[in-house]
């Protein structure tokens, strides 16, 4: 089948997901001036944008995934259904991350989810690879180093947390600037691919 009903229903939970993190802010009740907006709202834009850099990536990510597969399976679509509902806790663990004014357990919790979201993402290219579209994919990602080291820096921001909270979102903030360079290598592989078949013909 083809990928196209996955794409869009990803896409609209991704919209919907950022939605979501953006409605839980607060303001405050009382006061109209900056100092006190920031008293009441400064955690949860940082948790806020951090989040929403995390589902932009995925966003991102996912679409760059899905140029170089022609056609999904069964085994795709729970993949993919996998990497949405870790993807969906993000706003939960978010806004208990905001109210917490980043605690340990919220904190732990936050990398978990992040952790979560990683190994469904590396799961649902291992789905990929199986279909027919697997080996161009495999190959267009070739050693994939970013994807490997963002597990291990998720671990050890969870193990950070414990020792002090704030210090445990550091691992998380160098992953997504890590992931904020934009992946090209399937972009690269596809129009590879293209001048390759252009020379041939």
């Amino acid at each position: 089948m083809r990928s196209n009903r996955l794409e869009a229903f990803s896409d609209g939970v991704l919209a919907i997901i950022i939605t979501i993190m953006v409605l839980e802010l607060t303001l405050p009740e009382h006061g109209d001036t900056f100092a006190q907006f920031w008293h009441s709202a400064g955690t949860g834009l940082l948790t806020y944008l951090l989040s929403f850099v995390y589902i932009g990536i995925y966003w991102s990510n996912h679409h760059h995934l899905f140029q170089a597969v022609d056609e999904v399976d069964g085994m795709v679509l729970w993949a993919n259904l996998h990497l949405l509902f870790w993807l969906s806790l993000v706003p939960l663990t978010q806004r208990w991350l905001d109210e917490s004014s980043i605690a340990r357990d919220p904190t732990v919790v936050y990398g978990v989810n992040l952790l979560g979201a990683a190994i469904a993402y590396y799961l649902l290219e291992r789905a990929i690879f199986r279909t027919s579209s697997g080996g161009a994919l495999r190959e267009a990602l070739g050693r994939d180093v970013k994807g490997k080291l963002s597990p291990v820096l998720y671990v050890a921001g969870i193990g950070l947390a414990f020792l002090t909270p704030w210090l445990g979102l550091v691992p998380a903030v160098i992953v997504a600037l890590i992931w904020l360079i934009p992946d090209r290598r399937v972009e690269r592989y596809l129009k590879g691919r293209e001048l390759k078949g252009r020379a041939d013909a």
